[in-house]
């Protein structure tokens, strides 16, 4: 064998172990990871279903609890805790808005036991040469909307999900520098009581 046989050979080689190494996560081993999963937190940027796009800080802490606190100018807070989702703005005193958590997509990332295998929760399981892609509805409620996922592997990471919501909105967040574990305050899960007081 030449070299140059040789060397293309190794190239190979070395594209095949690539390709191994960057293939379909199973959804078992995605729902292991979830389940797995406590605390998250860093920043985020969200692309929002008119096309603007918002940056902050994210806060998850599963199962049930979820905080995104936005970057000037947005004022706004959100707050997943006691199976509602709270939208407050940090400039105004005004009550906040109040949905319930179960009708969200969201609350299949932040589910106490999350099974990805259940019947008719996954709608789309592909992969885009970069991650692996998974669509996700509720099964009982698809009229709820639902949330594309996606993972990297080697190991396992959530790297954004992409919200279709109950109107036909679509909302992208695009995790950035994030770290999993570690201790996140309780307080930070708070339901906003006004704007002021955040």
């Amino acid at each position: 064998m030449g070299l140059k046989t040789t060397f293309a050979a190794i190239a190979v080689s070395l594209c095949a172990a690539q390709g191994a190494l960057a293939e379909k996560l199973p959804l078992s081993t995605i729902s292991s990871y979830l389940n797995d999963l406590r605390t998250v937190q860093g920043t985020f940027t969200q692309i929002n279903d008119d096309g603007t796009v918002d940056t902050g800080n994210i806060y998850i802490k599963r199962p049930g609890r979820m905080r995104f606190e936005y970057n000037a100018p947005n004022s706004a807070l959100v707050v997943v805790t006691a199976n509602a989702v709270y939208i407050a703005d940090k400039k105004s005193n005004q009550t906040p808005e109040t949905y319930p958590l179960r009708r969200t997509p969201l609350s299949l990332i932040l589910a106490r036991n999350v099974n990805l295998g259940a019947a008719n929760m996954v709608t789309g399981h592909s992969f885009d040469g970069t991650a692996t892609v998974v669509t996700a509805q509720d099964p009982e409620h698809p009229e709820y909307g639902n949330i594309q996922m996606k993972f990297t592997g080697n190991p396992v990471q959530l790297r954004q999900w992409v919200i279709n919501d109950d109107t036909g909105g679509q909302t992208t967040v695009v995790l950035g520098d994030v770290r999993s574990g570690g201790s996140i305050p309780n307080r930070l899960f708070a339901a906003p009581q006004g704007g002021a007081n955040n």
